[in-house]
């Protein structure tokens, strides 16, 4: 079946369609990750978006079960260039087309996703739309241009689980379903959109993790009475969840806090600091962050587009990491509380795992206090 992707710019491509039909817009971003598209597709920090992938060939492992980092995918729509229609892998389950019909994912492949990317590269993310109904460039550009930016668009609210829950699963071995460790400490943790490799990887450092909604209030997780607080990944604007920033305010200094992603985006807010958008984000498994108080250079998997500006928290916090593509905040280390945040994601899953040493360290930070 025919399908049409249309940028807000005009530029259009025409391919084949995979997975559902219809139409729908987003805003377009290209992710450089070779391997993980499952737990690309089923990140929710991917809500409102339609992920490119520069990688030429996806699909040829199939979809399991096991790899997904949410109950399903969020993001707007899938583009690659080649869709593997026939995977093979002793761990998959079903096809990726198939997973996106069931999903209601719409997808293009058959286009030239070079000339894409060096668009969004060179001019910046920008709204699409993929369809399969309508292919008149004209039509589709006008709606495109009359659908909302993502900027201000709270989609924390769209990802958030409903009620608290408790997670018990550690991280998967190759040979063995995962085990739980023996907890030693609590960790409440604020449901932004949060990947569920994090969550296995706290399990492994020894809490015992309760997930709270991104609209619990400062009171209600602190009853609980938990011996550190972390702050999920998420979609969107940082600016856009206030009700977050303010329940984050009146935690600073009572627990031991560990912020990721829009956690860490968060975290910069509460404190005074402002963020701002990033021109086409950062979205892959490559980026290669400097871990400043030793100078290691660590290889990263990313997915943001926005950044907090470091003068702006700089009375407050210590930069601790820098992006070596484009110097932005990677990190930063709070002067009084016990306070740390990373903005790229050191579960990484499926890789690399350069950065998982940030686990250990909030465990360590949370005994220490």
């Amino acid at each position: 079946m025919k399908a049409t992707l249309v940028l807000a710019d005009g530029e259009s491509f025409v391919g084949t369609a995979i997975g559902a039909t219809g139409e729908k817009v987003g805003e377009v971003v290209f992710n450089t990750a070779i391997t993980g598209y499952q737990e690309i597709l089923t990140d929710p920090s991917y809500r409102g978006q339609i992920v490119t992938m520069t990688y030429p060939h996806i699909g040829n492992t199939g979809v399991n079960f096991e790899d997904n980092e949410s109950v399903r995918p969020f993001l707007a729509g899938f583009i690659v260039k080649e869709h593997c229609a026939s995977p093979s892998n002793w761990r998959q389950s079903e096809d990726l087309e198939d997973f996106l019909k069931r999903f209601n994912i719409i997808g293009i492949q058959g286009i030239d996703t070079r000339r894409l990317t060096r668009n969004l590269r060179e001019t910046g993310a920008k709204k699409g739309i993929i369809s399969t109904e309508d292919h008149d460039s004209g039509s589709l550009l006008g709606k495109v241009r009359d659908y909302p930016d993502i900027e201000g668009l709270d989609l924390v609210r769209e990802v958030t689980c409903e009620k608290p829950y408790d997670w018990t699963e550690g991280t998967w071995r190759w040979n063995s379903r995962p085990v739980s460790s023996p907890n030693k400490f609590k960790v409440a943790a604020l449901d932004y959109g949060i990947k569920q490799n994090i969550l296995r990887l706290l399990v492994d450092t020894g809490a015992h993790v309760r997930v709270f909604p991104a609209f619990a209030t400062a009171e209600e997780i602190l009853a609980y009475s938990p011996d550190g607080i972390f702050l999920s990944n998420g979609p969107g604007d940082p600016e856009s969840v206030p009700y977050v920033v303010e329940t984050v305010q009146n935690l600073i200094g009572k627990k031991p806090i560990l912020g990721i992603c829009l956690g860490h985006q968060i975290l910069g807010l509460a404190l005074g600091g402002r963020t701002f958008k990033l021109a086409f984000g950062h979205h892959g498994a490559n980026h290669p962050v400097r871990r400043l108080d030793t100078g290691q250079v660590e290889i990263t998997s990313q997915n943001h587009n926005f950044a907090v500006d470091p003068a702006t928290v700089a009375s407050e916090c210590v930069v601790s990491h820098i992006n070596l593509n484009d110097q932005t905040n990677e990190g930063m280390v709070h002067k009084k509380y016990p306070l740390f945040s990373i903005q790229y994601h050191p579960e990484a899953s499926p890789g690399p795992h350069d950065s998982r040493y940030l686990f250990e360290r909030f465990r360590k930070m949370i005994m220490d206090y």
